[in-house]
């Protein structure tokens, strides 16, 4: 059997001459003590060297992927023109399949042949002839560097420390330029304090300093190049009126040198800005569509790395950037935040404050998936982060409005969203249900027609009432009135019946009552007479 055994200097295939050795792996380092020992279990057949230290990483790298180099290719080839029957022994029982399949070499790979990879290993200088242990050592050393080198796959558009320098120095020079502006501002409003009112702008403002330098050249200046025609109006009127003070010659240079510092820091923000877009656009595309370039590079700025961003859950991104909150909040037994840097995400800045919250957790799962997909991903596309940002855009909607909206097909008219959210429809009761007696005309009327034949019927009411009286209409009127009288003479015949038996009851308790006080007063004087006697 033969064995494939890889250095840093190059390809060796050593012979076993005692196949039995295999058997007994556990003290097969016994017969590798010295150089003579090893020497009679393996034997060197073939030694290929590498010219150069870019065939060794080009060979390193195939090994490492699997796959044949064309320097071992050339030497299987050769050892096996002789001896064709041989089994090769390899590391690598990925390498050993590629093996077999381009060249038809029957390959072992297995914990014994590990063992044996080992043991040659130990006593290599000595079954190698021309090969030095110094030698060794320092190709293997500058192997090692070049495969780590390649392994980091080094590359201007897939590396994130860019990106987390550039946020911060993005952040660094805001500030720079807000201080700035502030001290330009305040230094030449001495000399010229209704500038600084009539121009909100801090370029316009930078750029009328230096357009004009001192206030009584306002009115023979031209700044039509960055300001309106009201605007530049309003500033020639207030400098032959301005009630600052006199300044030097020398004092203008100092201020024009700052508003030069303050522009170029300016044009420099505007390139740095572009860049970290296009670094975003390559690194993270389907987060930055989500969550915009700025809070993309802050999210990955402050967790260190896009790979320690795509590890945290999606709960830790939602609250990133908001930890002393955070501990506070766990402190004094109070609500948690809800947001952190993803508050200045463009889905969660335009929704209302009461739905916040919703959107900050619904755009957290989608960046986190987002993150891990631009991380690990092996062909980055932009797919995904298009097709999430669509459907929060349409939750967005529905959350604010109620209604659901599709993006294709056709939509409804209105969502089940009552179940989630309660309505403010007012319902009122309706009396008429309570009773079982016969409803008048106007209930019967609202129980059989709806409100429209209701308001109908009304209408007609009143029209005929304007109209103008007919002769029909006047004995229908005269009948009325007679059944109205009939009606009320029976009702007062009725009461007049009513009223005279409750007296003749009256009248009748009134006698029975009296009998019973005369039978009362005749026992009392019966049983005094008695007594007498």
């Amino acid at each position: 059997m033969l064995v494939l055994f890889e250095t840093a200097a190059g390809f060796a295939i050593f012979k076993l001459l005692d196949e039995k050795k295999l058997k007994e792996v556990d003290n097969l380092f016994e017969d590798f003590h010295t150089p003579e020992a090893a020497s009679k279990v393996v034997q060197l057949q073939n030694f290929k060297k590498f010219e150069d230290s870019a065939e060794a990483l080009q060979a390193g790298v195939a090994l490492n992927e699997g796959k044949i180099c064309k320097p071992l290719k050339k030497l299987l080839k050769k050892v096996f023109a002789d001896e064709v029957q041989e089994q090769l022994m390899v590391w690598d029982a990925k390498l050993g399949n590629t093996i077999k399949e381009k060249l038809g070499v029957q390959c072992v790979s297995n914990n014994s042949v590990n063992e044996l990879m080992r043991c040659i290993k130990s006593q290599v200088e000595g079954l190698i002839p021309g090969l030095q242990e110094k030698e060794l050592s320092a190709m293997s050393l500058g192997l090692g560097h070049n495969l780590a080198r390649y392994k980091l796959k080094f590359s201007p558009d897939k590396v994130d420390t860019m990106i987390v320098q550039a946020i911060c120095l993005l952040d660094d020079i805001d500030k720079e330029l807000n201080n700035y502006v502030m001290r330009a501002r305040e230094w030449y409003g001495w000399h010229f304090p209704e500038l600084g009112k009539i121009l909100t702008d801090n370029q316009a403002y930078i750029r009328a300093v230096m357009a004009m330098g001192t206030r009584e050249k306002a009115v023979n200046t031209d700044f039509s190049d960055f300001l309106s025609e009201d605007l530049e109006e309003k500033v020639k009127e207030a400098a032959e009126v301005s009630m600052g003070t006199e300044v030097a010659d020398d004092d203008m240079l100092n201020i024009n040198a700052l508003c030069e510092q303050i522009l170029e820091l300016t044009e420099y923000r505007a390139q740095l800005f572009e860049y970290l877009k296009n670094r975003m656009a390559a690194i993270a595309p389907n987060l930055t569509i989500l969550v915009g370039e700025l809070v993309g590079a802050r999210l990955i700025s402050h967790a260190g790395s896009l790979i320690n961003l795509a590890k945290h859950p999606a709960s830790t991104i939602q609250i990133l950037g908001a930890e002393k909150a955070l501990f506070r909040a766990l402190k004094t037994r109070n609500s948690t935040p809800k947001y952190g840097l993803l508050y200045h995400a463009q889905l969660v800045s335009q929704i209302s404050a009461k739905n916040k919250g919703k959107m900050s957790r619904m755009l957290a799962a989608k960046a986190a998936l987002a993150c891990r997909y631009d991380a690990l991903g092996e062909e980055t596309t932009t797919e995904m982060g298009i097709e999430n940002h669509s459907k929060l855009s349409s939750r967005m909607s529905m959350l604010e409005t109620g209604y659901s909206r599709k993006i294709s097909g056709k939509a409804k008219s209105q969502s089940a969203f009552a179940s989630y959210q309660g309505t403010s429809d007012v319902r009122q009761y309706h009396i008429a249900a309570d009773t079982t007696m016969e409803s008048s005309s106007k209930r019967k009327l609202d129980e059989t027609y709806g409100e429209q034949e209701v308001k109908r019927i009304k209408v007609e009411e009143v029209e005929e009432a304007a109209a103008p009286e007919t002769p029909k209409s006047e004995k229908k009127k005269k009948k009325k009135k007679k059944h109205q009288e009939e009606g009320e003479e029976a009702a007062e015949v009725k009461e007049e019946v009513k009223e005279e038996e409750v007296e003749v009851k009256e009248e009748s308790m009134e006698t029975e009552s009296g009998e019973k006080k005369k039978k009362k007063k005749k026992k009392k004087k019966q049983e005094a007479e008695e007594e007498d006697e």
